[in-house]
This record gives structure tokens, sequence and C-alpha cells, in this order.
């Protein structure tokens, strides 16, 4: 026994035995997708077969992977194993005491109680390589992400374009390395932020960032005007809040606080310089008030109120006050 190597999702991986984990299905996907077109480039010849553990009969690993005549390389995908079946984790426990030679078992876990006795085994065998897929909550890593995609396909974008495209889509990873790659292969030139305006100015103008930013600056109207574009284009009411709710974090650690660094706040420097400024123009009276509504909206767009919609307006409302409400 031992531990489990552990590397992100973005490495090459050479194990016997591979768990996916997290939360966030697009780095998975993606992880789960250059694998077998790497072990497909490695052997033309491979055998490659995908499972739904939810739908798992007991048996079937041990089938697929019994040692044959020949030994011909094969790789098993397991998906769905947060739903498993117990014969699964029957199964992929009696697999892991016992591997076969030129095989490659894959198990995709994306979170949750639900197999964790196959799960604990996993990560406690020194056989498996855990790949870990989570979630870019923070700029700094969704700014990241965007830039290695970039980088990959030898593009250069602005600083500034590359912050507006993060913006635009930062609810939603997927859409961003869709949007992305649609640059990369469209635009010949170096990518620049009127190019980002000209293919997605939509998504740009009411992006939960921006509404923010709107109402942070003090201007209500203008973050109104975004938010119900927003919600009429169809961007959920629940990570709307949290993006505002990254803003307003921001903005109260540095309040009253000048040695923050960017770095311990997780967003780039020139994020974290407009937040000082900002925060120099609040009371911490206002930032309490607004941390109290935000908790009160947070619980409206998870249905604890019949019209989110009208809890964000109320919420927006409050920050271009800057917490105060009329007497």
């Amino acid at each position: 026994m031992g531990k489990a190597k552990q590397v992100g999702w973005n490495n090459e991986v050479v194990s016997p035995v591979i768990l996916v984990s997290g939360t966030q299905d697009f780095l998975a996907s993606r992880f789960i997708r250059r694998h077998r077109d790497y072990r497909k480039s490695q052997n033309p010849q491979i055998e490659i077969t995908r499972i739904d553990g939810s739908n798992y009969a007991s048996g079937e690993l041990l089938s697929l992977t019994a040692p044959s005549l020949f030994g011909e390389p094969r790789l098993v995908i397991i998906d769905a194993v947060e739903r498993c079946t117990d014969a699964l984790i029957e199964d992929g426990l009696d697999y892991l005491s016992d591997p076969t030679d030129e095989t490659v078992v894959l198990f995709r876990h994306a979170g949750g109680v639900r197999g964790k006795k196959l799960l604990d085994a996993l990560k406690n065998s020194d056989l498996v390589t855990e790949v870990a897929c989570l979630e870019l909550k923070k700029d700094a890593e969704r700014l990241a992400f965007a830039t290695a995609e970039f980088a990959a396909a030898n593009k250069k974008i602005t600083h500034a374009a590359l912050r507006s495209l993060c913006e635009a889509f930062a609810e939603d990873l997927a859409e961003l390395a869709a949007a992305c790659e649609q640059l990369c292969q469209d635009v010949t030139t170096e990518i620049t932020p009127e190019i980002v305006d000209k293919y997605y100015s939509g998504r740009v103008e009411t992006s939960s960032y921006k509404v923010a930013d709107a109402a942070i600056a003090g201007n209500a109207g203008l973050a109104l005007t975004l938010l119900r574009h927003a919600l009429s284009s169809g961007i959920d009411p629940v990570p709307m809040v949290h993006a505002i709710a990254s803003k307003i974090r921001i903005l109260a650690k540095l309040h009253n606080n000048k040695n923050v660094s960017a770095a311990q706040l997780g967003a780039p420097p020139w994020a974290v310089e407009n937040a000082r400024k900002d925060s120099a123009t609040w009371t911490s009276d206002g930032l309490a008030a607004v941390v109290q509504e935000l908790a009160v909206c947070d619980a409206a767009a998870k249905g604890a109120e019949r019209d989110a919609g009208f809890a964000l307006e109320r919420l927006l409302l409050l920050i271009a006050a800057k917490g105060k409400t009329s007497a």
C-alpha cells in the first residue's frame, strides 16, 4: 500500500490505474480524451472500452481485464463512479489487489460520498495516479487557463483582451475554452480587446463581473441594465451571486489593510489595484451591510425567494450606495 501519486489535469500520466477526481467535468473530459488519444498513438491496436459505473454489473471489470493469450493492450474507462453500484465497489477493490499487465483502468469520480470505500482504496494505493480536476474559481486560475490555451496554439493575445474574454465566460470553463479555440482558428493577427468585443460583445457586456463592476463604481442604472440583459441571456443567478461575492470579498479584505498582496488574494495585480482604490471609499459598516445582503441574496438565488432577480437588484442598489440604506 501507500499513497497515490497526485498530478494536475494537464499532466501526462503513465500508470496501470488512474483516478480522475474532482467536480470540473470539462477538465476531466479533456484529460480522458487526451489520455485515450495518447494510448491509441502508442498502439493503434489497443482495445478501448467505456462503461457506466451507475449501471455496472458484477464481473464486468474482471471480464474486460482478464489476461489474454496475446497480451494485447487495453484501456477501460469507468464513468460515474460517484453513482456506482455495489458490484463495482467490490470488483474495483478486487482488481486493485491484482491488476492485469498491459491494461490501464481509469476511474472517473466526480465527487460525493457514494463509492467512498473504493475511492479511499484508490487514493491509498501506490499503483494509482490521481488526476485532480478542480473548479477554477479564482480569476488568476481562469486567466492562467486561457493563457495556456493561446500559448499552446502559438497565438498572441493582449492582456486586456485576455481579461475581457475571461470575464465574459467566467461561469463556464467549457465555453471559455471554446471561445479561445474559435479565436485561435479565426484570427491571424494579435488578438485585441476590439476583436474579443466583435466576437463576444453580448457576453462581454452582460457578464456577471461587469454587473458587479458597474455597481461597485456607483452606477446603479448601468448595473441594473446589465443584470437584466444577463438574466435574459440565460446566465444563472447562483454563479452571478458568487461572482459579485468574489468582488466584495476582495474589497472587504483590502479595506483598511495595506499589506495584503495579490498573491494572498488569488487575484491578478491589476484587479487588486482597482479594488484597493474602490475600498478606500467604503466604510466598515457599509461593507458589513453588503456582506449580510449577499447572504440573503445567495439564499434567494437558491430558492429561498420566488424572484431571485429582484433580490439581485436589491443587492446591486445597496452596493451602488456603498452599503448605505435610505432612512
